[in-house]
């Protein structure tokens, strides 16, 4: 059985995407075949405590490859008899393969996440870039679009592979129950719009504001519930204040991530308009709010950034929709909020989807096939 060092800046209790990534690819391996370098966090000895696998922290906040990691990573793989490596950002984590090969770790597999689109765009970061997937043996991309961008870039020097992220069928689920939250945002039975996602002006809930008073204009008693925190905050409170949303739209704040189920099951459409910005620089690598609200049952709507629109099946899960257009993006939700039937129809279709394609348990299984080849 192949034993695998995983090196990784991404872990929890921190929270993020990577970091929900690579633990729940962990969580489906046998628990004797990982171990695991990590950056530390605030409760991570907790955390790691209840890990069927070992777990070594650096002493640090941000995992890098310097001498000191390299070091570490291969006294691990040296005293469990690693035989594979699993990068959780090859980028930068994957300078450190030749080391590891040289202490005898055969078979290395990097993985990509949509931010490495950027990388390829500057000269210094594409260069670093081509170096690590030179030395590793599979790089993994999470959408179509991320392996258009990475393709020509690297130009054939390593093996490249889809692992795109997955979705826990068993926490998103249509049985979720959103009244709850209803309750607590005094939502009634109202017609809800619902979006999942930092506040930043890539995800495009500024469009979604925008263009809200066309919905209230044919459904006067719908509301907005904007769900997330960030940079954009501020702003979007301003814009609310100013269309005189104040009643219609709602903004939550950050919530728990055990939470998030319950959210999606509040709304009737989930809608996210993302718009790549800064010339490329910033873009939807994939999109896993869309899959956990059609795992959830709900008719999603994206915009085209990046890969957003291969979390969607046009006309059959949701609608993909011009982010820069507030018209066309309220059109849309308009559209499913008049049809309850079609949108319950593309949500159930949606579900079918996430459970064939996008289950952990399914890229799980990808996973086992490119750590054991």
């Amino acid at each position: 059985m192949t034993r695998t060092l995983v090196v990784t800046n991404d872990f929890p209790p921190r929270q993020g995407g990577i970091q929900t990534f690579v633990a729940a690819l962990l969580a489906r391996r046998p628990p004797d075949s990982v171990v695991v370098l990590a950056s530390d966090s605030p409760g991570s000895t907790e955390y790691d405590a209840a890990l069927p696998y070992p777990v070594v922290r650096r002493p640090t906040g941000m995992l890098l490859p310097t001498r000191d990691t390299a070091h570490a990573a291969v006294d691990l793989a040296r005293r469990h008899g690693c035989d594979s490596a699993f990068f959780g950002a090859a980028a930068p984590l994957g300078v450190l393969a030749p080391a590891l090969r040289a202490a005898g770790v055969g078979h290395q597999v990097g993985a990509t996440h949509g931010h490495e689109t950027g990388w390829v765009a500057l000269p210094g970061s594409r260069h670093l870039l081509q170096r690590i997937a030179g030395n590793l043996d599979v790089l993994t991309y999470i959408s179509e679009y991320t392996r258009g961008r990475l393709e020509p870039a690297l130009g054939g020097r390593t093996r490249l592979a889809q692992l795109s992220p997955g979705v826990d069928v068993e926490r998103f689920t249509p049985d979720a129950d959103g009244a709850a939250i209803r309750r607590r945002y005094g939502l009634g039975t109202a017609p809800v719009v619902v979006c999942v996602s930092r506040l930043v002006a890539r995800k495009g809930q500024d469009v979604l504001v925008a263009g809200w008073p066309q919905v209230l204009a044919r459904y006067p008693d719908a509301r907005l519930l904007l769900v997330g925190g960030g940079p954009a905050e501020k702003s979007l409170r301003r814009a609310v204040t100013r269309l005189g949303l104040e009643r219609s739209v709602v903004l939550t704040g950050p919530v728990a991530t055990e939470e998030l189920p319950a959210y999606y099951a509040a709304g009737d459409v989930f809608a996210m308009p993302c718009r790549t910005r800064r010339g490329g620089l910033d873009v939807e690598g994939l999109g896993m709010v869309f899959l956990e609200a059609a795992a959830c049952g709900r008719p999603v709507v994206a915009g085209t950034s990046g890969g957003a629109p291969e979390a969607v099946q046009e006309g059959v899960t949701g609608h993909v929709v011009d982010p820069r257009s507030p018209d066309a993006v309220a059109a849309r939700i308009a559209g499913l909020l008049a049809d309850p039937a079609r949108a319950r129809a593309m949500g159930k279709a949606g579900r079918a989807w996430v459970e064939q394609r996008w289950s952990w348990t399914t890229i799980a299984a990808t996973f086992d096939e490119l750590l054991d080849p």
